[in-house]
């Protein structure tokens, strides 16, 4: 009798995945950067920083999300915990190093809103296909949902509120509605292609 084929990714796959998904996402936070947006999540605060500071985006973006990381044990375990502090470790250091090999000077917001959401979306697809994260309000919203039975959507829905209201102290309220499409974008993305039943290689 013939065996069943694994569908099991190899570490070859879950590292190729880690490195298209972090680019993804950093490339897209590069468009949603050249024309002065932001986007929801930790990202998002770390942004705020950026403008608002001038703070490194890689680092204080890292240090954000160190608090989540005991999230990300309590929920899905020590794998997790190490494969999504590996990735935002990777995140980090591409969104420093990304301006040495790319330099955006003239980029429409409308197709940065896009473009940067859609990237940042497929980004983070391809890590949580590979039992990853970035830490962030994903993984606390998850936590909540199982702890007190809140919905994990509507807490996200709550928090990225709460950081693009924060942006209109930083924005003009042009960026901060673009900043929305981006939202708006990316979750569309996890909504669409992320469903329950329908990937299940680990």
């Amino acid at each position: 009798m013939a065996s069943t084929p694994t569908l099991a990714h190899t570490p070859f796959e879950d590292a190729l995945a880690f490195l298209m998904g972090t680019l993804f996402i950093a490339l897209g936070l590069a468009f949603l950067k050249a024309s002065g947006l932001g986007i929801g999540g930790t990202a998002g605060l770390a942004f705020l920083a950026h403008f608002g500071a001038g703070l490194e985006f890689g680092l204080i973006f890292f240090l954000l999300n160190l608090p989540f990381f005991t999230f990300a044990y309590l929920v899905f375990g020590r794998a997790y915990l190490l494969r999504s502090i590996l990735a935002t470790a990777m995140l980090s250091i591409e969104v420093m190093l990304l301006p040495l090999f790319v330099t955006l000077d003239q980029v429409n917001p409308y197709f940065a809103a896009v473009l940067g959401g859609l990237l940042c979306g497929m980004g983070m697809l391809a890590l949580i296909r590979h039992h990853a994260g970035l830490g962030g309000f994903a993984t606390a919203a998850v936590y909540l949902q199982e702890r007190f039975g809140w919905r994990a959507g509507r807490v996200l829905m709550v928090a990225d509120c709460c950081v693009v209201a924060a942006a209109f102290m930083l924005l003009e309220p042009r960026q901060v509605l673009l900043s929305v499409l981006a939202v708006i974008c990316l979750n569309l993305v996890l909504a669409f292609y992320h469903k329950p039943g329908r990937y299940s290689a680990c």
